[in-house]
């Protein structure tokens, strides 16, 4: 097992390598680099002091445009640019905002709490719920219950959480006013005390907690329902209670384990949520965390942040992967890697 995670650990540099790369040949070859924006909003500034006309059209002269591409380190070739970005990667430099110059690994830090804020609660709530939820689902397979929920939990899986999210906000925090219209927390949050902050602080991730959770809650409750179900119909089950064992333990000790194994393989996909977020519920929600910070950099063609938001969010994927596998050899004893 051991040969084989260090295989799959070492293959974490090449494909790093390619997944950054690819996107920062994107970043180089799309129109409306940063030096792009700044001449079209130069552009927007000349023709409204001069009331509508073209005066100022060219705002920029070659050599200044010239220069300008050479500060922001867009005039060497992609793989040379791409090999010192790489370089500066590893020594933990994630390189400077063209939009606010400020380092980049500065941003998301100060972001990053709040992402790991709605990932963890994300994270912990869905799984806490789902697998309870399902394995009653599955014991009561057929009843009015099972039929309300699965009902209840399709719908949800079928809307895209960031239009539940235009839903919840439109409709309990605009209309009937019972929540706070978006933000992480209200501008007054320092002034108050602890149990009014606490307070302050689980008004406002209501409505978005239930926007993240709504899609994995649907798919990890019909996942633990369908494989206990599929577990309760295997023979070693069937045997077990024929020798005796009452059904509740023959779940509990036989089923139970082995519905669990998809689960567990489910488990290391949330690790990149846990920091990344998710860019529109974020955008819907005016968060200020990984994700709007993402969003932001993309429309306002901040590639420094992209990339670094990108770095991240790939080897967190990655090696979440890994944990997944780590996960299924915990859970079934089945599984030998490396053998």
């Amino acid at each position: 097992m051991l040969a084989y995670f260090s295989r799959r650990l070492l293959l974490i540099i090449p494909t790093f390598i390619g997944v950054t790369l690819l996107v920062f040949a994107l970043t180089r070859f799309v129109p409306g680099g940063p030096v792009e924006r700044m001449i079209a909003q130069m552009q927007s500034q000349s023709m409204e002091s001069g009331g509508g006309n073209q005066q100022g059209s060219q705002t920029l002269s070659e050599e200044q445009i010239a220069e300008l591409n050479a500060f922001y380190g867009l005039d060497k070739p992609m793989f040379e640019a791409y090999t010192e970005w790489l370089g500066k990667l590893i020594t933990l430099d994630l390189g400077e905002s063209t939009r606010y110059y400020e380092p980049v690994w500065d941003m998301i830090k100060e972001r990053l709490p709040v992402s790991l804020f709605y990932g963890l609660l994300t994270f912990l709530i869905s799984y806490l719920v789902s697998i309870p939820l399902g394995i009653l689902k599955a014991m009561k397979h057929g009843s009015r219950f099972d039929h309300v929920s699965s009902v209840m939990v399709f719908i949800g899986y079928a809307l895209p959480n960031y239009v539940v999210g235009v839903f919840l906000l439109s409709f309990f925090a605009f209309h009937l006013d019972w929540f706070p219209m978006g933000d992480f927390v209200s501008d007054d949050f320092d002034d108050l005390l602890w149990p009014d902050k606490i307070a302050d602080l689980f008004a406002h991730a209501a409505l978005p907690l239930l926007c993240y959770i709504i899609g994995d809650f649907a798919i990890l409750t019909m996942t633990m329902k369908n494989n206990l179900l599929e577990n309760l119909a295997a023979d070693y089950v069937k045997t077990a209670i024929a020798k005796g064992l009452p059904f509740r333990q023959a779940v509990r000790k036989h089923a139970l384990r082995n519905s669990l194994i998809p689960i567990a393989s489910h488990l290391g996909n949330v690790v990149s949520v846990f920091v990344a977020g998710s860019f529109l519920i974020e955008v819907v929600f005016n968060i200020d965390g990984i994700g709007l910070l993402g969003y932001e950099s993309i429309i306002e063609r901040d590639y420094p942040v992209v990339m670094g938001i990108l770095a991240m969010s790939s080897l967190l994927l990655m090696l979440g992967n890994i944990l997944s596998d780590l996960c299924v050899a915990l859970v079934d004893p089945r599984v030998k890697f490396g053998s």
